[in-house]
């Protein structure tokens, strides 16, 4: 769905490393080396990666849901207002219903 509305996303399964235990930092190091934010659910540890290592690419976390396309939507309309993603942590939490 984000791909429909326009960005450029590459998956983790792109990589090929999804099946793998690649530690975090490593995920993090190899977006940054591409100049590519970071979209995540697992979003203790990347808010811990971001306090840790503020010099990245950018980390967007979000809470699980299983609305794909209302998440993606979400997603979306958060990076229109957030122009500039390096060095900034961004959550997108799901609404309660």
């Amino acid at each position: 769905m984000l791909k429909r509305l326009g960005h450029d996303v590459l998956t983790i399964q792109d990589t090929g490393k999804a099946e793998r235990a690649v530690p975090d930092t490593e995920i993090l190091a190899e977006a940054g080396k591409d100049r590519r934010a970071l979209l995540t659910l697992n979003r203790k540890h990347f808010v811990r990666l971001h306090r840790e290592q503020p010099q990245h690419a950018g980390i967007i976390t979000c809470t699980f849901d299983a609305d794909f396309e209302r998440q993606a939507q979400r997603i979306h309309r958060t990076l229109e207002t957030q122009p500039e993603l390096t060095g900034q942590l961004l959550r997108v939490n799901r609404p309660a219903d």
